[in-house]
């Protein structure tokens, strides 16, 4: 059984069944078919169409309450977490076809091709995620598409994020063919398609692109 509360523009998730408490923050992206973000700091209300989440903090075993301080409480094994964590996503957005699990792990596989293997700075990888995360809200992502997504998203935040020669694009799709086994024309023809759903707002607000760019170089 879950709860949901609201504490300071928070939602707390709480189980019964395995003792853990997880917190989202609430911010929305705008022009995102008034939907909210799932990544971005509390503080404001999300549209009456959904609830925004922010990537969940992990918080195994202990428990943040509403004045900041911290309280231990029953160990969560990682596996139950995972499975509540994505039961519970899947109920707030069930128009989402992916797990939360599956988008975090594309994520990572962005972030890493990004800034590993390419040498592309935060603000670019920030920028890649918020692509992402506008087309999940928009249930543009599925099991077929989904590395699609992700590398047009990339392709997309270098070109417009960085001043890219001809030879550093063709590297770029290089890898991204390699890293998610895509099809390089395929790759190429989805980078308008995606444009579309994003409705070409492709130049995001800083409020959009900070939250992801601080925990880039917090985890850095």
């Amino acid at each position: 059984m879950r709860q949901h509360d609201t504490r300071n523009g928070r939602i707390v998730l709480i189980s019964s069944r395995r003792s853990f408490c997880s917190i989202f923050s609430v911010l929305p992206y705008r022009d995102c078919t008034q939907v909210g973000d799932m990544k971005l700091d509390g503080g404001r209300q999300c549209h009456s169409t959904g609830v925004c989440l922010k990537e969940i903090i992990g918080l195994e075993g202990v428990e943040l309450g509403a004045d900041g301080k911290t309280t231990v409480i029953d160990y969560v094994k990682p596996s139950d977490l995972k499975k509540d964590m994505n039961e519970t996503f899947k109920e707030k957005f069930p128009h989402i076809k992916l797990t939360l699990s599956k988008i975090r792990s594309l994520k990572r596989e962005m972030r890493k091709l990004a800034q590993e293997e390419c040498g592309f700075e935060e603000p670019t990888v920030a920028m890649a995620f918020v692509y992402f995360e506008k087309l999940a809200l928009k249930g543009k992502l599925n099991k077929q598409n989904r590395k699609l997504c992700a590398g047009a998203c990339v392709l997309l935040a270098a070109k417009i994020g960085s001043d890219l020669r001809k030879h550093e694009v063709k590297h770029l799709i290089d890898k991204l063919e390699e890293k998610f086994r895509l099809n390089r024309r395929e790759l190429i023809a989805f980078e308008f398609p995606v444009l579309v759903a994003l409705e070409f707002a492709l130049h995001l607000p800083e409020h959009e692109v900070m939250p992801h760019y601080r925990r880039l170089v917090q985890n850095s």
